[in-house]
């Protein structure tokens, strides 16, 4: 097995930190769209029914985003 030269170590790394900064992102946008549909869809269930993929999309980022701040040691 080949070692991983440390040009190639910093190369993944720098791509995954890149890939946590886009999660971090798309979770902020995600959670405004939520804030924007519950103000335009007071009290109607079809705000919930908007909601509810895009909640379970920020639940996917907030897991993916744990894995990758695990492997990178970020707290």
């Amino acid at each position: 097995m080949k070692k991983i030269s440390e040009m190639e170590t910093l190369k993944l790394e720098n791509k995954k930190l890149r890939n946590y900064i886009s999660l971090i992102l798309a979770e902020i946008e995600l959670t405004k769209r939520i804030h924007e549909i519950k103000e335009n869809f007071v009290n109607s269930d079809d705000s919930e029914r908007i909601i509810l993929p895009i909640l379970e999309r920020v639940s996917k980022i907030k897991s993916e985003k744990l894995s990758l701040a695990q492997e990178l040691n970020i707290r």
